[in-house]
């Protein structure tokens, strides 16, 4: 759900650029030099190593699949990422390389995302925006990868919006993976709603921001009875997010929303995709998303892991926390990040890359040929 707000202020900045184009003729590419010297240094040169992107057929779409690691090898993460339709791959260039030491990470658009929304005709594509349907393409590209690089189970990591799709995958097919990894993960919906609304009401009225008391003001008792519409949402989302609930100590995430500007894996076309593959998906996915709720779940089939940032109040981890004390696993255990929000990966990228080496890349099974 944090798409909500990239999504407005990507819609502004692609519809000034638009106007701007329409009056001559198309201005260079200004982040274009740039991005050749990130796609040089991202190049993965290694004699073992896999760098591939490619569209696979997932459930009656053409999802694009970006596989990228040293040493092909090394356990897969396969990574499910947020939004809805807010792809990670045109963010990774700011953090993963360093995983690509030790795993063989595996990130994709879903269906209606990104460069998959860009590729895809969209006739009938709305009839397959469930919940359900994400967590089956989530399972075919699991089976798929595993049997591409010839790994017999996989780590599934979920962010956000991909937590959902991500523990729902677990439940129904642990047979596939390792372990599963949840960042800003989603326990309910309901329960994240109200406390994110609550820190920013608090916040609001410590500083007697009359602004976001006003704005908050007008949709209390939130969520409560009333439905909670887009437009709801959007003043929940903004006063948390403008409090560091996003990016711990920030008020804005510019670093975040403009990196897709620089991603050598996207053009400037797929970029705009990322708003409009979020304008399709959010609508259709709402009311089954506000009804999430893994509070009843007391048994997890595999170790679970919980990467909690303590500043989150996006999706916050109060009740991510409260979940994993009661839960049954083979292991579980939670990680908390004192000094991240929402975006673990960019806030703490050098935190998580030592929990993923020492807590979870034991438990796949070792690579053959590796002492």
């Amino acid at each position: 759900m944090k798409q909500l707000l990239f999504s407005l202020r990507l819609g502004l900045l692609l519809l000034g650029s638009g106007t701007a184009r329409a009056q001559g003729p198309a201005p260079a590419n200004p982040y274009a030099a740039a991005r050749r010297i990130i796609a040089d240094h991202d190049s993965i040169v290694t004699p073992n190593g896999v760098q591939e992107t490619y569209a696979l057929p997932i459930g009656g779409v053409k999802q694009w699949v970006y596989v990228r690691g040293q040493d092909r090898r090394n356990p897969i993460i396969l990574f499910v990422h947020g939004g809805p339709a807010s792809p990670m791959a045109p963010v990774s260039w700011m953090f993963q390389r360093p995983l690509e030491e030790y795993f063989t990470v595996v990130q994709y658009d879903q269906r209606a995302a990104g460069k998959t929304y860009a590729t895809n005709d969209t006739t009938n594509l709305g009839a397959t925006i469930r919940i359900e349907q994400y967590v089956d393409d989530a399972i075919a590209l699991a089976e798929a990868v595993r049997q591409k690089y010839g790994q017999p189970k996989v780590i599934l990591m979920g962010h956000s919006w991909g937590t959902i799709v991500g523990m729902r995958a677990a439940l129904k097919r642990p047979d596939l993976f390792y372990a599963y990894v949840g960042i800003g993960q989603v326990i309910s919906v309901q329960d994240n709603e109200r406390l994110s609304f609550e820190y920013a009401l608090k916040r609001a009225t410590a500083e007697k921001n009359e602004t976001a008391l006003r704005e908050l003001r007008s949709i209390a008792p939130y969520p409560g009875n009333q439905p909670i519409t887009r437009e709801r949402i959007i003043i929940a989302r903004t006063w948390p997010q403008y409090y560091g609930g996003l990016s711990a100590y920030r008020s804005t995430s510019d670093y975040y929303f403009n990196a897709p500007l620089l991603s050598p894996a996207y053009t400037a076309a797929e970029t705009a995709a990322i708003d409009q593959g979020n304008q399709f998906t959010l609508g259709r996915l709402l009311p089954a998303f506000l009804q999430v709720d893994f509070k009843p779940v007391k048994s997890f089939p595999i170790p679970v892991f919980m990467l909690m940032g303590r500043h989150d109040y996006t999706t916050p981890s109060e009740p991510t926390a409260a979940w994993l004390t009661q839960v049954r696993a083979p292991l579980k255990k939670g990680v908390w990040f004192e000094n991240s929000a929402h975006l673990i990966p960019l806030e703490e990228p050098g935190k998580l890359l030592l929990t993923l080496v020492n807590e979870v890349r034991p438990l796949a099974a070792k690579p053959a040929g590796r002492k």
